[in-house]
């Protein structure tokens, strides 16, 4: 055996493969960017289709339901009919409905373009991993997975701040006209550098069908669940109620139907290797935490600060950033230490983020989250890119396609999950903190009279007496605007401290992921 020489090489990657990698990803970056890019102006959109806010809800919904159903397919559409139709038809078919929604006259035919653009483009996240697995040898897979990181990540911060610009500089029907150059990008480098190979239609005969069948029951009526849950009162809706039961049995009869066939179309056997099972558990758990806060901060500018879209756009601008240079740092950071290391540092560091924001207060704008998310960005930078590289280590090309099927299904259903879970949290939690504030702030208390007092001589009284302002006739409208603004600042102050606490509970779960880092398996180093 030979010891390495100083001047060894990592093995070269052909120009077609390069081209065919960052094809991959600027297919990943559209179709991330795409989840978030409605976020910020779902407003206008709804006003400008004349749609309610249940309806406006689903412009969302009915993306996340057909991607979400497309992405654990992806791996098997591939043996069929080949890596290039497979993205050829779905980068075509997301540019064309891309242009379908720019063109929307009503909401119905904004959610139908909406459901087919996320079917088309779910194929475009778990190819790119694919494609960066297969494609690059193992001593290249850490800076494959930083461009696969900085596709996912910063398309996310890209998202709200382009969306919010556009809709405030031109139109909002501009958020989908800003996904065709990118898509015609994408097909001239898919044809130039996938090769030609012969589909496998008899696939088609033998294909899994009814886990098919099972898989896409169950995860959309597990995601209609998830998205509708909060505006219909959870399980006080019979509609909730009985998506949960369709979800349930159909998630359970897909995983009967995959453990026991014999060509099943995602096999789950893989979440029993040991450090591919850890990572897709932490997967989920990250994913849940990063989508439930990407969510919580532009509504948190929103609801306590009076941000617009184009307000709450800048903020997530150094997010995307910090994560655009600590992507492409952390494969050198791998080298020196290993991707255990990293995935652990991740994690604190994305914790730090989180309980950064658990003692939120009327003065916390910009000044206190951006910092937070600059944070975050550069754990979830050394995340995605580790947790990506340890999760793939000895797998066989041939499992490529299923694992990252599952990998972004994981981390997809973890999201959906964690926004869920953070709206409701926040609902829940600040009727808790609007009560028990409520019930120290009475009309017997001195504290609350002497606020009341103040208020009616700011809002103009000057001249009455403070001991009597509480009880003169002429001071009643005054007074009445005094307890209305009581109840403001007492609203304002519940949904602080439910933010907060959002916040500490997302940092204890990283804090968990990072204990539980240390049960991953080193991977032995490249070259």
């Amino acid at each position: 055996m030979t010891a390495a020489t100083p001047d060894a090489r990592p093995p070269s990657v052909s120009l077609r493969a390069w081209v065919a990698v960052m094809g991959g990803v600027v297919g990943c970056f559209m179709a991330g960017m795409n989840v978030h890019v409605t976020n910020a102006s779902l407003p206008q959109v709804r006003g400008s289709l004349g749609a309610s806010f249940e309806e406006g809800s689903w412009i969302t919904t009915a993306y996340l339901v057909a991607e979400i159903i497309v992405i654990p397919m992806a791996g098997w559409l591939v043996s069929v009919f080949s890596m290039r139709r497979v993205l050829m038809v779905g980068t075509g078919g997301f540019i064309l409905f891309s242009i379908a929604c720019s063109l929307a006259a009503d909401i119905n035919t904004m959610i139908v373009a909406r459901a087919l653009q996320g079917a088309f483009g779910g194929v475009l996240i778990p190819l790119s991993f694919q494609i960066i697995a297969t494609e690059l040898p193992p001593a290249r897979l850490p800076f494959g997975m930083a461009l696969f990181a900085v596709a996912n990540n910063v398309a996310q911060a890209a998202g709200p701040s382009l969306g919010g610009w556009l809709t405030e500089a031109y139109d909002w029907r501009w958020i989908f006209y800003l996904q065709v150059p990118p898509g015609l990008l994408l097909l001239a480098a898919i044809g130039w550098a996938t090769p030609r190979t012969a589909a496998a239609l008899d696939r088609l005969r033998k294909g899994d069908w009814a886990g098919i069948a099972t898989m896409a029951i169950g995860l959309a009526a597990l995601q209609i669940m998830l998205e509708e849950g909060g505006r219909e009162d959870w399980f006080a809706s019979s509609f909730i109620v009985d998506a949960a039961m369709v979800a349930m049995v159909g998630l359970g009869a897909f995983v009967l139907i995959e453990l026991r066939g014999g060509s099943p179309l995602i096999n789950l056997r893989l979440l029993a290797r040991y450090n591919f099972g850890i990572a897709s558990l932490m997967q989920f758990t990250f994913g849940a935490v990063v989508f439930g806060v990407v969510f919580l901060v532009p509504n948190y500018f929103a609801e306590t600060q009076g941000y617009n879209a184009q307000d709450i756009g800048l903020t997530m601008i150094p997010y995307g950033l910090v994560q655009l240079v600590m992507s492409f740092a952390t494969p050198p950071l791998m080298r020196w230490t290993s991707a255990r290391a990293i995935i652990i540092l991740g994690f604190v560091v994305m914790a730090a983020g989180c309980l950064m924001n658990i003692h939120l207060d009327g003065d916390a704008a910009a000044n206190v989250i951006v910092p937070s998310l600059v944070v975050r960005g550069i754990g979830q930078s050394f995340i995605v890119v580790a947790l990506g590289v340890m999760a793939v280590n000895g797998l066989e090309k041939s499992e490529m396609g299923s694992a990252s099927g599952l990998f972004s299904t994981v981390r997809n259903l973890g999201g959906a999950i964690g926004i869920a879970l953070a709206g409701q949290f926040v609902v829940e939690r600040e009727k808790l903190h609007a009560a028990r504030l409520g019930e120290a702030v009475t009309p017997f208390s001195s504290t609350f009279r002497e606020r009341t007092v103040e208020w009616v001589q700011a809002l103009g009284h000057h001249a009455l007496d403070p001991h009597a302002a509480l009880h003169a006739s002429a001071a009643e409208p005054l007074r009445q605007q005094a307890l209305a603004m009581m109840e403001q600042t007492l609203h304002r102050q519940s949904l602080l401290m439910a933010y907060s606490d959002a916040f500490l509970v997302a940092g204890l779960c990283m804090l968990l992921c990072a204990a539980g880092s240390f049960a991953l398996r080193s991977i032995k180093r490249q070259v």
